[in-house]
């Protein structure tokens, strides 16, 4: 069982395309086989792991190979560390014309505390632009390999392809386990199909499982029938009977979503195992947004469509809340800017959910006088400003790996965003690695396309959090005709609250219509007003008719509108 880990556009799902046309498993039709999702082939990411079975002969032996494609983008990364659970090895992929960058090494470290045998692969060799040597010195300094070690591919041609399926089955070791011990089996995704209902994916630890087994799923107590077992090719293919080791999926008739948890232990009913497999850390969402459905009555439907998503994409959750202004929705926790991009673009696309986000933003820790602490996602959640001590933000650790004519506007990006420098390292030649703290809420908002656009693209960026520090904080509200609207208040550092209140009253000039009647638009922090702008009314010309003559004759006009007004 082996993974492929790499950056974003290192031609991960290419080569998983060339491996399966080599072994047979499938005719290549079209580019990126196992991207299967409409969403991932307009952009050309992956956003759900993938995993397929294959049979290679080698030496006269037939082996199995499980391979589960992975997604490269940061936001995605929750995906990839299930995938590494189920594995023995992982292929490492390293694009030869842009080298080592910061996904590659954060995954690889994800990879190496599981264990896992890594065989690095140089991918893209043929392209004219391509620098093996020097890409293959800094992956030597990275894992510390030999030369030798390392193998040269094109996913596009399909050069090097045999070296990397020989490669897999003579350095991968193959999964151990207890095969007539009590049954374990790891969850490590789960689908939802309207027809039966959900479909968990497995890798077996110990034991076997057959069809028509009593099963329990070990965290939820939940017991079922094993209705159908098999093995995952391009569709989904039956099988009697899965031993220790193999991956596959196991189809129970489950409607309900919340009884599946990914990371859950599957064993049987009459011979169960002592205790869960370990080794699933809970997900922590990073950026939290309000989704409420255009019309209050889907609200049910908003949820069922969530729970279904869910289900799909195990970092996605959720809690019912409600705004004034909104009325009902969901308070919803992504691991990111583009994953919250494409939740949202699934919920219209799978479910024809029409919803609104309010602005993304992070949690907060809100400690009061009386020594109490309490978790804050929400700017209208907090407490009185009279009652509260002091408030601190989640901080982030950024390595960025960029080339040195780009320092300089990098550093100014990240002191602007309040950051601090750590140390710069360069890794080769002109690369340099530089790491930053820097708060989680300045980055959720910008930061990424700033740093891609102020480096040419020739920046990589990846982050884990950091714990908690105290900051000044402020509260801005938005206030329209005197009354504060609930869904656009925000929670900023106080040295930007007021050039952000400007903007933000600047854009709703431009965006709400004119009325009968002036709207004024104000910023507040506290009962401080910090910026206003007003919306004059919309008034008839009654004086048109009007032509020369006495002024007094254009006031009896204006008096009888203004009262009409009044009314």
């Amino acid at each position: 069982n082996f993974c492929i880990i790499a950056h974003i556009d290192h031609g991960k799902s290419t080569l998983a395309d060339r491996l399966l046309e080599r072994t047979q498993t499938i005719k290549i039709t079209e580019g990126q086989m196992l991207d299967n999702m409409d969403l991932e082939r307009e952009r050309g990411i992956t956003i759900k792991s993938h995993a397929i079975q294959m049979e290679y002969k080698h030496n006269g032996q037939t082996y199995i190979l499980n391979l589960i494609d992975t997604p490269g983008h940061v936001d995605f990364s929750y995906e990839v560390s299930r995938s590494i659970a189920a594995c023995e090895g992982a292929l490492l992929v390293v694009d030869a014309t842009q080298g080592v960058q910061a996904q590659t090494i954060s995954n690889l470290y994800m990879a190496i505390e599981h264990d896992l045998e890594i065989i690095p692969v140089l991918n893209k060799i043929d392209m004219p632009s391509a620098m093996p040597d020097e890409v293959e010195d800094e992956i030597i300094e990275l894992i510390g390999c030999k030369r030798e070690d390392i193998l040269r591919a094109s996913g596009k041609t399909g050069e090097g392809v045999d070296d990397v399926l020989k490669a897999i089955v003579e350095r991968v070791p193959h999964p151990v386990g207890d095969t007539k011990g009590p049954l374990q089996a790891l969850i490590f995704d789960s689908v939802f199909n309207s027809f039966r209902g959900i479909i968990a994916y497995f890798k077996i630890e110990n034991g076997e499982i057959r069809k028509g087994d009593k099963v329990k799923f070990f965290n939820t107590g939940m017991e079922y029938v094993a209705d159908e077992v098999g093995v995952l090719k391009m569709d989904m293919v039956p099988r009697q009977v899965l031993g220790t080791g193999e991956v596959g999926y196991i189809i129970s008739g489950i409607k309900d979503a919340t009884e599946v948890k990914v990371g859950d232990t599957i064993t049987h009913v009459n011979r169960p195992c002592d205790k869960a497999i370990s080794g699933f850390q809970e997900v922590k969402p990073m950026v939290f947004a309000g989704v409420y459905p255009i019309d209050p009555s889907e609200y049910e439907n908003l949820r069922a469509s969530l729970e279904k998503l869910q289900l799909n994409d195990a970092s996605l959750t959720f809690s019912p809340e409600s705004s004034v202004a909104l009325g009902f929705g969901f308070r919803c926790g992504f691991l990111g800017l583009l994953h919250m991009e494409i939740v949202q673009e699934r919920l219209d696309r799978e479910f024809n959910m029409d919803v609104i986000t309010t602005v993304p933003n992070v949690s907060y820790m809100v400690y009061d006088k009386q020594g109490g602490v309490k978790e804050v996602h929400n700017p209208s959640g907090l407490p009185e400003q009279t009652l509260i001590d002091h408030i601190e933000e989640p901080y982030i650790r950024a390595s960025i790996i960029t080339t040195t004519n780009f320092i300089g506007p990098i550093m100014t990006l990240c002191l602007d965003k309040r950051g601090e420098l750590i140390n710069q390292e360069y890794v080769s030649g002109n690369r340099v690695e530089l790491h930053f703290m820097l708060p989680l809420g300045e980055i959720v908002i910008d930061f990424y396309d700033k740093l891609k656009s102020i480096s040419k693209g020739y920046a990589s960026f990846d982050y884990h959090i950091d714990g908690f520090r105290p900051s000044r904080l402020a509260k801005l509200d938005i206030l329209l005709n005197g009354e504060p609207v609930d869904a656009l208040s925000a929670l900023t550092h106080q040295d930007n609250a007021v050039s952000m209140g400007r903007k933000m009253c600047e854009k709703l000039k431009d965006l709400i219509p004119r009325q009968q009647f002036d709207i004024a638009i104000q910023a507040a922090i506290g009962a401080k007003i910090v910026a206003r702008e007003t919306i004059k009314c919309v008034r008839k010309d009654v004086t048109a008719k009007c032509y020369g003559g006495d002024v007094s004759r254009k006031r009896k006009l204006l008096e009888k509108q203004k009262k009409g007004k009044k009314r």
